[in-house]
């Protein structure tokens, strides 16, 4: 790189800002680091939702296309001793057609840069490398949620969304202090959101949900049935000292994992009750892979005395059985949630282990 006559400022890493100085090792063995925390550290990758693609990672172009058979649906034909069974009415098989279709999965690029000068780094005793790799691990892990999220949302939140109307399950209430145990996340609600998907139900096996969601789920696991008289009919109700008691983490429930997130969508207007959206997922619902791996370039700006770190990377997740339909790519997060740039590829919607179920928590609040 030439000299650049200009400072980085106000953008740069002085010496005032020693709680964000790193003194950046950019190396590929750093490169190659960091992309293996990120991915290890995801908690959908560690749940199974994200799913590694070979077929989607090396690729060219702006977007990617997926072949598929159509499932067969076939026509049975009633055979007989004569010469006019079958459909036809000729005494033989009529020969049925095997059918394929195509899927598109979009492809983003991102990227952002930091620099930081001289001073900063002799007046700081940073470990550079450890904490580079957990900041930017962290940090792209949270970027790649936001993707993924916006993604699911544009796939099954807005009524004209393609799998809103067979993948998706409101059971909240709007109205502030309306809301009762029914519109909260329960065995019940879980159960009937699962069998959106009829006798493929056991294909989903990950929950992800709003932290004030889970949090209710913990008050419940710590709290047991009871009776108030040991008699039959006696009233069933709440009762201290239950299953929380020695462990109130919430890994599991009603058979599936359960992955936490801060950054899942929170539904509503104005004056209506926080309305939480939470995804059930299959194993491997969502496709990921880059176009090209993660990339790290240094540069060094001898007229201001500063060092420059680039990081660009690209992502691509797909949803087997959905495509892109815009006629543009690299969407931005915007975008991914539209409804109307998504479309569905598969015939059957529940062939799709994507199911949305809404519900509101006695932890939330009224949007204001």
């Amino acid at each position: 790189m030439g000299v650049f006559l200009g400072n980085f400022n106000p953008d740069s890493t002085f010496t005032s800002d020693v709680g964000s100085v790193t003194r950046l090792a950019t190396s590929a063995p750093f490169a190659r680091y960091l992309a293996e925390a990120i991915y290890q550290q995801s908690a959908f990758v560690q749940a199974g939702i994200l799913g590694r693609n070979a077929g989607l990672s090396n690729t060219t172009g702006s977007r990617i296309e997926a072949p598929f058979f159509d499932p067969i649906d076939s026509t049975e034909e009633s055979i007989q001793s004569n010469d006019t069974w079958g459909t036809n009415g000729s005494g033989y098989f009529t020969s049925q057609k095997i059918t394929a279709s195509t899927q598109y999965a979009t492809i983003t690029y991102r990227g952002f840069m930091y620099s930081q000068d001289d001073l900063s780094q002799v007046q700081t005793g940073e470990d550079s490398l450890a904490h580079m790799r957990a900041q930017l691990a962290d940090d792209l892990n949270k970027k790649l949620t936001g993707k993924l999220l916006s993604h699911t949302t544009g796939l099954i939140v807005d009524p004209a969304a393609p799998l809103h109307g067979t993948n998706y399950l409101d059971k909240s209430e709007a109205t502030p202090g309306s809301e009762t145990e029914a519109n909260y996340l329960n065995a019940s609600n879980v159960t009937e959101a699962k069998y959106l998907l009829g006798e493929r139900a056991g294909s989903l096996t990950s929950i992800a949900m709003h932290p004030n969601v889970a949090a209710y789920l913990e008050t419940v696991g710590a709290l047991t049935f009871s009776t108030s008289a040991l008699s039959t009919g006696g009233a069933i109700q709440w009762g201290g000292g239950g299953i929380g008691l020695t462990s109130t983490a919430v890994g599991n429930f009603m058979g599936l994992r359960v992955v936490v997130d801060s950054q899942m969508p929170i539904l509503g207007t104005t004056g209506e009750n926080q309305q939480y959206l939470s995804v059930l997922f299959g194993d491997g619902a969502v496709q990921t892979g880059d176009q090209f791996p993660l990339r790290i370039e240094t540069e060094r700006n001898i007229a201001s005395l500063q060092d420059a770190v680039a990081v660009h990377y690209s992502n691509i997740l797909h949803v087997p059985g959905t495509s892109w339909g815009a006629a543009f790519d690299n969407p931005t997060n915007a975008q991914l949630a539209t409804p109307a740039n998504w479309s569905l590829a598969y015939s059957r919607p529940e062939l799709i282990s994507l199911v949305g179920l809404v519900t509101c928590s006695p932890f939330g609040g009224v949007i204001s």
